[in-house]
Formats: structure tokens, C-alpha cells, sequence
């Protein structure tokens, strides 16, 4: 193979490899590999995830999304937003755009380095739930936002064991045999609130989940009755709004709008995926 051009991207600290594959620069072969050897921190390139875009016969572009372990996720809201301003700043769809993910088609809107994007519908919501956790009872609610998402309620952020236990809880046989992203959120300064987020796929703490963020935002609507929209900040310290609408059957219109930065770009050598 030859060298890959590619482009390196934060959303609220969740960081992508952005790469145009429409021409097919990454073979479909052995691909949940190269991911995995590409996302290596200080081994290769380093990130969260890898997201090709291809070609769609239906919208602007499609999406070939991956986690850093190389399993293939449904939805990230970060990813999208990034992949947003990716297409707007490569002439491949313009500020307003529709793509193809797992979980739907995805409409956008690019605002300079901010993107707002329309998520999926919420499935599967789950309010006041417990669980067994190692001898002890952790109360949850649940909702299914592209991904599925446990979020729990504690008083104060920094005690939150978000890998200790988000470990133990994304693995519960009560989640089994997909498992969940698990989100800690805690007040912050009056109506603000603040998420932190184990994702499944990276299997430890990230600095955001945009899926979990709003995630976080619906089950604050309906255990505080919180209005639209609701800011959540990531453990980053970049802050996330969540826009929605009530309606008699839960939530609908929903919303993610935040930051999406282009960080550099470059080309992957063979060596940051050959490497044994």
C-alpha cells in the first residue's frame, strides 16, 4: 500500500483519523486490523477512533466508522461532528449535508469550527433501574442514543471509579451481549452538569462521547426536568449542547452542537500499520 493521506481531528477531546476513501485508498480487507494498528498511542497515528468517508448513492456520503480496538460502532455523535466539518472543508458536501451511518442518516450543519447534528431517535429509555455490581446495588437509567448508554448519578465528578467500575458495568450480563458505554454525571454549578464518559470499543475513559453527552442530557430532561437546551461539560472542559423536544411518546428533534477541530494532516506510512 502506499502512503494514506489522512487527517487528524478533536471533537471536545475525543479524537479521529479522517480519512477520504471514496477512491478506496484503504483496501475493505482485514480493515477492524489496520484500524487497531493505526489507533496506537505513540506506535502509530493514536486516537479514539478512524472514520473512512465513502461514497453513498443516497446522500452526500457514507460512513465507515471504527473504535480503536477495530470493532465497528453504530454512532458517535463527536465523530459525526467531526466528519461534518471534515466533508464541508474537503468540497465533498456543503456546511448543510446528509450522511449514511449504522444507525440512520445523519443531517448536519457546519457553523465555521462549530457543527450541529440532528442524532438518531432514542431508543430503549430506562429510568430508576438497579444492578449487582461486586456486592453492591448501583442504581441507573439507560437509553440507547445510536449506542447504548448506562448513566448514573453521583454527587461529585472526581469520585466518580469511571474505569473500575464502568469496566464492571460495561460488561454486566445485564447488558450482555452487546455491553454499554457507561456515563458518570454530577452537578456542576447551578443547572450546569458535568459527564464523564467509559466507552466500549476504546475500553476506557475518554475526554467525550457525544452519544453519551446526550445520553446524560435526556436522562437529566427526565429525572430534573431540565429544559432544552441543556450544556453538559466533558471532562475536557469543552462544553456540548443538547437540543430536544418532548413530545407524548419521549423525545424527538434531537441535537448535538459543538466543537469539531482539524488538528493537522498528514499521510500514514506503511509502518503505522505493518508494524509487528
Amino acid at each position: 500500500m502506499n502512503p494514506i493521506p489522512f487527517t487528524k481531528m478533536s471533537g471536545s477531546g475525543n479524537d479521529f483519523i479522517l480519512i477520504d476513501n471514496r477512491e478506496a485508498v484503504v483496501p475493505a480487507e482485514n480493515r477492524p486490523q489496520f484500524v487497531s494498528q493505526v489507533c496506537r498511542r505513540k506506535m502509530s497515528a493514536g486516537a479514539d477512533g478512524l472514520i473512512l468517508v465513502e461514497r453513498s448513492d443516497r446522500v452526500d456520503f457514507s460512513w465507515d466508522f471504527y473504535n480503536s480496538d477495530g470493532s465497528v460502532a453504530e454512532m458517535c455523535g463527536n465523530g459525526a461532528r467531526c466528519v461534518a466539518r471534515f466533508a464541508h472543508l474537503q468540497g465533498i458536501a456543503t456546511e448543510r449535508m446528509a450522511f449514511e451511518t449504522i444507525a440512520g442518516i445523519i443531517h448536519a450543519q457546519v457553523m465555521d469550527d462549530a457543527v450541529r447534528i440532528k442524532m438518531t431517535a432514542p431508543q430503549d429509555m430506562l429510568i430508576g433501574a438497579e444492578l449487582e455490581l461486586v456486592g453492591q446495588t448501583v442504581h441507573f437509567s439507560s437509553v440507547n442514543t445510536g449506542v447504548p448508554h448506562a448513566v448514573i448519578a453521583i454527587d461529585h465528578i472526581d469520585s466518580a471509579e469511571v474505569v473500575e467500575k464502568g469496566q464492571l458495568i460495561r460488561h454486566h450480563p445485564q447488558f450482555a451481549p452487546a455491553g454499554t458505554n457507561v456515563n458518570f454525571i454530577a452537578p456542576l454549578n447551578g443547572s450546569l452538569w458535568t459527564v464523564r464518559t467509559y466507552e466500549r470499543g476504546v475500553e476506557d475513559e475518554t475526554l467525550a462521547c457525544g452519544t453519551g453527552i446526550v445520553a446524560s442530557a435526556l436522562v437529566l430532561a427526565e429525572t430534573k426536568g431540565l429544559p432544552s437546551p441543556i450544556t453538559l461539560e466533558t471532562r475536557s472542559g469543552s462544553r456540548l449542547k443538547v437540543y430536544y423536544a418532548k413530545t407524548n411518546h419521549g423525545y424527538a428533534d434531537i441535537f448535538l452542537e459543538g466543537d469539531a477541530r482539524m488538528i493537522y494532516a498528514g499521510q500514514l506510512m506503511p509502518d503505522a500499520w505493518l508494524y509487528e
